[in-house]
């Protein structure tokens, strides 16, 4: 208990956390496995909700850093210029507008061409053959072409591409902190990662029987997964 208490504290005092959420099973209850990662440390719990109540929870009272996650409610608790909406999900709203003809096609290639470009970008950051400098400099024009387009698809007439830039515009300010925060990432890959075992647990044995057994299942897969991100034998 007490090595994953301290493991909280410490997703709670940096300065990034990505955090995400898959279905479980307690018994015949329909449960969640949450989990927040951190660069040295990630945490999980279950439990029977799915609400803001349980990133607050993880997050605790005084986290002020950058949230990453996708665009699900349970996090506009947070405001809104402290958090990173996750690029990898906006990719398939985005592919999803284009697969609905007709004008929503042109719009969303339009759409993914310019998240495209920012991804080409984006790894050349990381590979070091990029300024980050130079990297916000291209990133000003290019930001200001997706909002425009957002902001044609919110009146194009299609009822489902319409709400869908709506509501991406309506977090605008979130899509962009990795463009002028180091060490912010634009997708939520880390989370969906980490959350991979504990998918394949639940397809494997059906989740758990007992709230005991679920706090079994947080603890050790708190404990396995930050000692994988610090290269530490498990044993």
């Amino acid at each position: 208990a007490a090595p994953v208490e301290a493991a909280r504290g410490y997703v709670q005092a940096q300065c990034v956390a990505h955090l995400d959420e898959t279905p479980w099973c307690q018994g015949a209850k329909r449960a969640w496995l949450w989990v927040a990662v951190t660069s040295l440390v990630t945490v999980f719990l279950v439990r029977m909700s799915r609400g803001g109540q349980v990133a607050r929870e993880l997050l605790g009272e005084t986290f002020a850093g950058i949230l990453v996650t996708d665009r699900y409610s349970a996090y506009n608790w947070y405001p809104v210029r402290w958090r990173q909406v996750c690029w990898a999900h906006l990719l398939r709203d985005f592919a999803a507008i284009r697969g609905r003809g007709g004008s929503s096609e042109e719009l969303g290639d339009a759409l993914l061409a310019q998240a495209h470009q920012m991804f080409t970008w984006w790894h050349r950051v990381r590979e070091g053959t990029l300024q980050r400098s130079t990297f916000r400099s291209y990133m000003t024009p290019l930001r200001r072409e997706v909002e425009r387009l957002l902001a044609v698809g919110s009146q194009c007439g299609v009822a489902k591409t319409a709400g869908t830039c709506q509501a991406i515009l309506q977090r605008r300010q979130a899509l962009w902190t990795f463009v002028q925060v180091d060490g912010v990432e634009p997708t939520n890959n880390a989370a969906e990662r980490a959350l991979r075992p504990g998918v394949l647990w639940r397809k494997g044995s059906f989740g758990t029987q007992s709230e005991a057994g679920s706090r079994f299942v947080a603890i050790m897969m708190t404990v396995v997964t930050t000692l994988q991100q610090q290269q530490r034998h498990i044993l």
